[in-house]
């Protein structure tokens, strides 16, 4: 394998969200008659496609098998629920399942939509860690575990939110926070409760500028864990 850094992937970066936004509008504009309004943009699909073209990217430079690397609406039996689709997997020779990744984006109808968000990424995990431990997997050494979110920032993600609060107080971490700032706490807590082995929130715009909150839940730190990971699996990937 040779040595490779995240400096690499900048371009590839970029690029991604490029593809993000630009497969969005044309989803939009192309399919407005056909299917109203925003839900166009949602049903449409393809929109992180440049997020899993980095991921494989990055590990058919660290020496993953071809053959190893799955995308796109691959079944792995659940314990709640008979399978899941997840929209990247490594799989090795042996069947060993190596990693696991989701990705998932947010633009628009912050309010309606992040409790969806935060309880599709908690029950996949659950359900995921749940098969595991009850020998869903023919293997001991638990897989690595990402889950990726694109958040559009715009005065509806950053601006802080009233809460309600007709019985008992919400946690301190919650008061005074944006759609954005609530993300962010729910990604860190996913790693602080080992749902997830590595999370990434990134922040967008339709200028197509992009970045992170914080540095433990930034696309750099994410990539880092994850390519540490296989660093480490390699021997097992060639079966």
């Amino acid at each position: 394998m040779k040595d490779i850094s995240i400096e690499e992937y900048k371009n590839d970066l970029a690029k991604a969200v490029r593809h993000f936004w630009d497969t969005r509008n044309t989803q939009l504009t192309g399919r407005a008659k056909a299917d109203q309004g925003n839900r166009s943009a949602v049903t449409g699909g393809k929109q992180l496609d440049g997020f899993i073209n980095l991921l494989v990217k990055i590990s058919r430079d660290m020496g993953v098998p071809e053959d190893c690397i799955y995308v796109k609406a691959y079944h792995l039996p659940g314990f709640f629920r008979p399978t899941k689709d997840w929209d990247f997997l490594i799989i090795s020779p042996t069947n060993q399942l190596i990693a696991v990744i989701e990705f998932k984006s947010q633009v628009g109808s912050f309010g309606n939509n992040f409790n969806n968000r935060t309880e599709e990424a908690l029950g996949s995990a659950v359900d995921l860690w749940t098969a595991f431990r009850e020998n869903g997997f023919p293997q001991n050494q638990p897989p690595w575990v990402g889950y990726m979110l694109l958040v559009e920032k715009t005065k509806g993600s950053t601006s802080a939110i009233k809460i309600k609060e007709p019985y008992f107080e919400i946690r301190p971490e919650f008061r005074n926070t944006s759609y954005m700032e609530r993300y962010a706490v729910f990604c860190q807590k996913l790693m602080l409760e080992r749902h997830y082995s590595a999370t990434s929130l990134i922040w967008t715009n339709p200028e197509m500028e992009f970045g992170s909150l914080d540095k433990d839940i930034s696309i750099e730190t994410f990539l880092h864990s994850f390519m540490g990971f296989l660093q480490g699996k390699l021997n097992d990937l060639k079966g």
